[in-house]
């Protein structure tokens, strides 16, 4: 996902331009470090007191001029309005998040007035569009069928470890969002679907015990290809989408 992250800034950004990202619930901080290691300024959101003793933990191993360009704020990201002016970032991260809100789109609306107009929402998501597969794939029919009807908490779905990267790693259950629902909600908030990917649309079948493959590198790219092909990436555990603040 951090290459598809990239390629979105590198196409709506000047080479070089050092911008102002917001990580909203970036956990232990592994994707905001990456981004302040390449230059840019990141403003981190947490909520976790553990998961932000781990991201000062990390930050605090960086270099000065490193360490100048992050901002760790303890708090939940439905009160970025609290902390922030309208149009304060170019750059919006809500990775792993909205699948445990039970009411999204105010969330999303705060979000998308962070934004500069140009900027990038980024958004992770749990698929609700193929909550069965998983379960069919197991051979639980009946977990299968019903999850034709919901997008309720799933105990077995799956994110992404908090290393970028990471083939497999189970997490706690929770809500899932389908790609039409969200496509109409970027677009009510004025940040319209520009893109979108699958995300573990084959390792998110791989036992919950299994360690990272010999050949990882392959792996990486087969599920990098599946995300931006259909049918494929519409069958994806997760969602990558990226709206454009207008």
């Amino acid at each position: 996902m951090a290459r598809q992250l990239d390629e979105q800034i590198a196409g709506r950004f000047p080479v070089g331009r050092r911008l102002r990202i917001l990580d909203v619930g970036m956990g232990r901080g592994a994707q905001a470090l990456r981004l302040v290691r390449a230059g840019h300024q990141v403003t981190g959101v947490e909520r976790d007191a553990a998961l932000i003793s781990a991201a000062r933990s990390s930050l605090g191993c960086e270099p000065d001029g490193i360490r100048e360009r992050m901002r760790i704020i303890e708090g939940d990201g439905r009160d970025t309005g609290v902390h922030f002016l309208p149009g304060s970032f170019d750059v919006v991260l809500c990775h792993g998040v909205l699948m445990h809100v039970e009411e999204p789109d105010p969330l999303l609306a705060g979000l998308a007035r962070m934004l500069a107009p140009g900027g990038l929402l980024s958004l992770l998501v749990r698929n609700g569009d193929a909550l069965a597969m998983r379960p069919a794939l197991s051979g639980d029919w009946h977990g299968a069928l019903a999850a034709f009807d919901t997008t309720a908490r799933l105990p077995h779905a799956r994110t992404p470890d908090a290393h970028e990267g990471t083939p497999v790693g189970p997490v706690p259950g929770g809500r899932a969002d389908r790609l039409a629902t969200l496509t109409a909600t970027l677009a009510g908030i004025g940040a319209p679907l520009h893109s979108w990917y699958g995300v573990r649309v084959f390792t998110d079948l791989a036992a919950d015990d299994t360690g990272t493959p010999d050949d990882v590198g392959t792996l990486l790219a087969c599920e990098e290809r599946a995300g931006r092909t259909d049918p494929y990436r519409g069958v994806a555990a997760l969602l990558h989408l990226c709206g454009v603040r207008g």
